[in-house]
């Protein structure tokens, strides 16, 4: 049972693209713009994610090759420093998980990659010559208070155990007061709802490990959940 839990959103953290732009950017410069407008009004907090999530992808209908082009560029544009700060961070104990709004299939080669056992995410749905056919609607990261749900969730499964949200996203920041921490994330994007919210802010993975330590492991920090 993991004593610390390391929750990690995706996109504009662990990579630097936002997925379902991507995608976007897949159907020309129209939907990529139309898209990218409506994931900044949802990530800087101005619109709740449930009113543009199905929108957005009514808009590209998402084939599984494009989904598949999507995850390389993950991998290839993963954040400075992640593999070590990952390393440094889990011999201190955390085992990270990926939580995100994003789609599962096109996150899972990342998570593999980065030996991330746990991915929460959206599942997409496919028809048999792989042309879109929805998502599951029931995933509670596809609407606006669902990652602190999965927080919660993974509090139930591990009783006691220290729980970290780190992020760039309105729909990150929402985990404050859930987790016993909420770091935010402005090594790819600055959010300044989020900036200002966040109760730490780190620009780059390398600064991760040393700020868990000094928060969970340094002498009285024992009011931190560890």
């Amino acid at each position: 049972m993991p004593a610390r839990i390391l929750l990690i959103d995706c996109d504009s953290t662990l990579s630097a693209i936002e997925g379902v732009d991507e995608l976007g950017r897949l159907r020309g410069p129209d939907i990529f713009r139309a898209v990218e407008d409506m994931t900044n009004a949802a990530m800087n907090g101005g619109t709740p994610l449930q009113e543009v999530f199905a929108k957005r992808l009514d808009m590209i209908r998402p084939t599984r090759a494009m989904v598949s082009q999507v995850a390389s560029q993950y991998i290839r544009r993963q954040a400075p420093g992640l593999a070590s700060a990952l390393a440094a961070v889990r011999k201190a104990g955390w085992t990270p998980v990926i939580v995100s709004g994003g789609f599962r299939q096109a996150i899972l080669p990342l998570a593999r990659h980065l030996a991330i056992g746990r991915v929460e995410a959206v599942d997409l749905v496919f028809s048999k010559n792989g042309n879109y056919a929805g998502f599951d609607k029931e995933a509670p990261t596809a609407r606006a208070g669902g990652k602190p749900e999965v927080v919660r969730m993974l509090r139930r499964e591990n009783p006691g155990a220290a729980v970290v949200m780190l992020g760039d996203g309105a729909s990150d920041l929402e985990c404050r007061g859930v987790a016993d921490l909420f770091v935010g994330f402005g090594g790819f994007v600055e959010r300044e709802k989020v900036k200002a919210a966040a109760e730490a802010y780190i620009h780059g993975f390398d600064e991760l490990p040393e700020l868990l330590a000094a928060r969970f492991d340094a002498p009285g920090a024992s009011s931190l959940r560890a």
